[in-house]
């Protein structure tokens, strides 16, 4: 229902008129010039909980990023410093998937890197495949951990060689016929082989704490 606006002097004609046989007082007037001009400007309505802000977001798959603080976003999974672009850690060769996002942590250079990727794959072995852990990667038993609610199976893996390193932290769901890949990558060359030896950005240990922040900006949307 629509709601008519009122002028200025409708609204002190209706005070004047209530005053009858008295002269109207001055705050008479003042309220009704107020009322006037509620009614001719209203305020805004009150709305809900605003919709929420992504910095990424893909309505088809069903994932979305928030902001995050301290990473940068690309669409790709190709640094200078990781020669592996496949869709998720440890693929398969023959096993067709598509890298979607990264978010890698500023500062990431080729000593020591680090980046959350998102992958997905609709490959019938993918999907079939998703949730087991590659052979003799794994260092501990998998687990389950909920990412925005849902149940997404974990499993950590490295590889180590004399100068170089990998560590994952790996996050597996089949949903909507789809593997979605989730991993905290950090990998790099050990400082001490160069001469002299190079400072890191940061270590590890923060490494995978700030992706660990940054897996927490993952959103379900579908």
């Amino acid at each position: 229902m629509s709601i008519a606006r009122i002028p200025l002097y409708a609204a002190l004609a209706a005070v004047l008129l209530a005053g009858c046989q008295r002269a109207p007082e001055e705050k008479d007037v003042e309220a009704a010039a107020q009322t006037a001009v509620e009614i001719a400007d209203p305020a805004p309505p009150v709305t809900g909980r605003e919709a929420p802000q992504f910095q990424f977001s893909d309505d088809e798959i069903g994932i979305a990023l928030a902001p995050t603080p301290g990473f940068t976003l690309h669409r790709d999974f190709s640094r200078s410093y990781l020669s592996d672009g496949a869709w998720k850690t440890f693929a398969a060769p023959d096993v067709r998937g598509e890298p979607l996002v990264a978010l890698v942590l500023d500062g990431s250079d080729k000593i020591t890197a680090a980046e959350l990727r998102i992958g997905t794959s609709t490959d019938s072995h993918a999907v079939v495949t998703c949730l087991d852990p590659p052979e003799g990667a794994t260092t501990e038993e998998p687990d389950e951990v909920r990412i925005d609610g849902q149940a997404f199976r974990h499993f950590r893996a490295g590889d180590a060689a004399m100068s170089h390193y990998q560590s994952v932290d790996a996050y597996r769901h089949v949903r909507n016929e789809r593997c979605i890949a989730i991993d905290l990558l950090i990998t790099g060359t050990r400082p001490e082989v160069y001469d002299p030896p190079t400072t890191p950005p940061f270590d590890e240990a923060t490494a995978r704490a700030r992706l660990q922040e940054a897996l927490g900006a993952v959103r379900i949307t579908r």
